[in-house]
Order: structure tokens, then sequence, then C-alpha cells
């Protein structure tokens, strides 16, 4: 559509003032033409852009989900402009992932004040009984002891800190509230720590490959299009658990959403095998018992960093 705009009979660049002896400015690439248009440009400009992302990003969907490392692989040997850059396709899916599950996860005002006032009971119910987890009824009692109490009744700093954050949150607020307060906490914030896991992630890939064949880009690669699957795959199951909700699930839809369920689930944890398998040209054994090597890696420094991340988050409840 660009070769039918005329030039411009100015040969400066409007970018970067360059010489534009050609179409094309070669220091930056911008394409000398007129830059006022008729709608009718615009539009088939528009047109085609919308077309041309629709055709990649689909490309690039079909490829993420029903083909195991086919979008890596394709992207690493220089084919990029037909699919999404991973970065981007990451990002765009966990936002769009995120926001949807937050979305859904909102209550309406009715229930929300219905909430209010069952914490509210509860919270008195708490206070009356003064049972707490932490083996003081209040805050009070917690700094006398800790400012006049023995040395063997006295805290450690660390300790002291602990335990004050935790009656803290139990008195301003009720299992219910500290419950809900904790969950909004974690969807807003998971996606952050995610991002952040990712590099450990490829880190643990680059160990178990070889060094002079795989750089880490190429594992880093590999890892933002794992992680945007299985949050895609999260998605779409979510989707589905969501309109099925507002049917009646009994009988055969019931059985329908729990094989849905089955199957993505399923191919979840399949997954990362045929990708590992074909990405990297190893045996089948071989890659088998290095996916399970990395697996349990994961699974262990996952798990320790969610429970900072829980701790973390519940000292920080306001």
């Amino acid at each position: 559509m660009s070769k039918n705009n005329p030039l411009r009979k100015d040969k400066t660049c409007l970018n970067c003032r360059y010489v534009v002896e050609n179409r094309f400015c070669p220091n930056c690439g911008q394409e000398n033409i007129d830059t006022r248009k008729t709608f009718y440009h615009l539009f088939i400009h528009f047109f085609e852009d919308l077309t041309h992302y629709e055709n990649a990003f689909w490309k690039t969907i079909k490829n993420l989900l029903l083909k195991p490392s086919t979008l890596t692989k394709e992207y690493l040997s220089g084919k990029r402009l037909s699919y999404l850059a991973p970065v981007r396709l990451y990002i765009f899916i966990s936002l769009i992932t995120f926001f949807i599950i937050s979305i859904s996860s909102s209550k309406d005002p009715f229930h929300l004040t219905l909430e209010k006032t069952e914490q509210k009971m509860a919270l008195e119910e708490i206070n009356e009984s003064g049972n707490t987890p932490f083996g003081f009824h209040s805050t009070k009692e917690l700094d006398s002891i800790q400012n006049s109490g023995s040395k063997t009744e006295k805290l450690s700093p660390f300790k002291y800190w602990i335990f004050h954050q935790g009656l803290s949150i139990i008195e301003k607020n009720s299992k219910q509230e500290i419950i809900e307060k904790f969950k909004e906490s974690f969807i807003h914030n998971f996606p952050k720590l995610l991002f952040l896991y990712m590099p450990f992630f490829a880190f643990l890939l680059w160990i178990f490959h070889n060094k002079t064949r795989w750089y880490y880009f190429d594992h880093g690669i590999f890892t933002l299009h794992y992680f945007s699957f299985l949050l895609l795959i999260i998605l779409i199951l979510f989707l589905f658990d969501k309109t099925f909700s507002l049917f009646d699930n009994s009988g055969f839809l019931s059985f329908i959403s729990g094989s849905i369920n089955f199957l993505g689930y399923s191919w979840m944890a399949y997954y990362f095998f045929p990708a590992h398998h074909r990405f990297y040209g190893e045996t089948r054994k071989i890659s088998f018992i290095k996916t399970i090597l990395i697996f349990l890696f994961n699974f262990i420094i996952l798990t320790i960093i969610l429970l900072f991340f829980a701790f973390y988050l519940f000292i920080n409840i306001h």
C-alpha cells in the first residue's frame, strides 16, 4: 500500500533529518513519503496493520498451544516477523489472564456489605474470647511483657516483631477479612513474582544443558514461551469454568466441564516433556530424566519462594 504513496520532494528525513536518496532513510529506516493522507489511506493502513497483527497473533497462539517448542525454534532461527515477540507475548497473556481472574474474583456491593457484618461479629467473638494463635491476648499484653517482663519471658527482636505484626493484623481484621485481603494481594503481586522467577527457571535449564551449544538467552526464550503457555491454559480453563458455571452443572454439562479440565491440566503437565525433547534435540530417555530433575529442583525452589512470599503478604496486611 505504501508504494502507492507519493514520495516527498524534500529529501530530508522527517524523523532524523538525514538525507534520503531513495524511498527509505538509510539512517533510521523511515519511509520518506507524504505524511498527509486521505481517510481512505488511513483506513487501508489500519486494516493492513490489524490483519497483519491478527495473523501473527493467531499463528503464535496456535503454535504455542499445539506445537511445543515450535515458537522457540522459529524465533531463534531468525523467523520473527511472523510471530509475536516472546516478551510481548508473555506480557500480553499475563496481563489478560490476571486481569480477568482479578475482576472475576471481585464481589458485588450486597455481598461485600453482608461479609462486613459477618466479619464484625467474628472480630467481636475473637476479642471476647481472647484466643489468638500467638499465645498473647493483644499487642498491649505483648508490649507489656517485652518492656517489663523477665528475660525468659521476653522475645528476641525478630520474634517480637513477627508476633506484634500478627497480633496487630488479628486485632484489626476478622478471619474473613484476612483471607480476602491476602487473596487480593496474592492475585495482585503473583504476576510480579512469576516474572522474577523466570530467570531462575532459565538458569536451571542452563545448568542442565551444553554451555557451548546453548546460551542463557536461548533458555530465556524457551522459558518465556513455556510460561506463556501455562498462563494461556490457565486462562482458557478459567473461562470455561466461568462459562459452565452460568448453567446448571449437572449430567452432561458437568461431564463436559470435567473432561475439559482433565484434558487441559493433563496437557499442561505433559507439555514440558515434548517441548524440552524437541527443542534441545536429546534422546527421549535423557530428556525425560532431565525433565524430572528440572521439575524437582523447581518444585523445591518454588515452594521455598512461595512460603516467603505468603509470609511477606501476610505481615503486610493492613
